[in-house]
């Protein structure tokens, strides 16, 4: 059974991604920036792309990032979010994992760094989830084991299966 870092909930710190406990990490993280602001979270899955303008004319025209002092209130609320998600991933991992992701500027490009390095591309995912679903089919109860301990190793792999994007009933 995995073990994982004991820690409260705080609301002005973050779950620590250590390297060794990522599904455990990314459930309270989702959770934690929700809390922190619901927009932070939308800016991880829908992305966020700083605003450009229109410059020239003709065949000329071009789009450039537009300078911060002429963003509407609109476009700063979305970059405040941006920057939310992204002041917790940073402040929810430890230094190798901040390695990974120090140059990103856009949340959802951190987030995905991590998820790729963690879970692997789609067909490393499916992959996982294979082996989940072949661990759970064998999965038998020891004669020394308590119910409790052995519904524990099942909630284990239903989380990580849901970690990984297929949602195990509990029916």
């Amino acid at each position: 059974m995995a073990t994982y870092t004991k820690e409260g909930v705080s609301n002005t710190r973050p779950p620590l991604l250590d390297g060794t406990n990522y599904s455990y990490w990314k459930a309270k993280m989702k959770i934690y920036i929700r809390a922190q602001d619901e927009r932070a979270w939308r800016s991880i899955e829908d992305g966020w792309t700083p605003p450009t303008t229109e410059v020239g004319e003709g065949a000329d025209k071009k789009r450039i990032l537009k300078p911060s002092s002429e963003w509407t209130d609109a476009e700063d609320r979305l970059s405040n979010s941006n920057s939310k998600a992204l002041n917790a991933i940073f402040g929810g991992i430890d230094e190798d994992q901040f390695r990974r992701v120090s140059v990103c500027t856009i949340a959802k490009e951190a987030w995905k760094i991590l998820e790729v390095h963690y879970e692997g591309t789609e067909s490393v995912r499916a992959t996982k989830l294979q082996m989940l679903m072949t661990q759970f089919q064998l999965m038998r109860m020891r004669d020394d084991e308590t119910i409790l301990e052995f519904e524990g190793k099942i909630r284990d792999i239903a989380n990580q299966s849901s970690n990984l994007g297929d949602r195990i009933p509990q029916d």
